[in-house]
């Protein structure tokens, strides 16, 4: 069994699977990590909205909440 060869130039291709919803995670019960804890706050911030920031959120909550406020805010984009 051979391995298969990667593209010359593999981010020029998407790999399909590369994005999961984040109800999909297989961690996305465990709580938020400290680099998703650091980005939301910012995010709660520059939206307006620092009461929205819980520490208790899980990795999955984190990501939606991330990806709400983005675009909110214009970042990530």
């Amino acid at each position: 069994m051979t391995a298969p060869h990667p593209n010359e130039h593999p981010k020029s291709e998407p790999v399909s699977n590369a994005e999961k919803d984040p109800e999909d995670w297989t961690t996305g019960s465990e709580r938020m990590t400290g680099a998703q804890a650091s980005y939301l706050k910012t995010l709660c911030e520059e939206a307006g909205c620092p009461e929205r920031y819980d520490t208790e959120l899980t990795k999955a909550d984190a990501s939606k909440m991330i990806d709400e406020l983005q675009a909110e805010t214009g970042r990530g984009q």
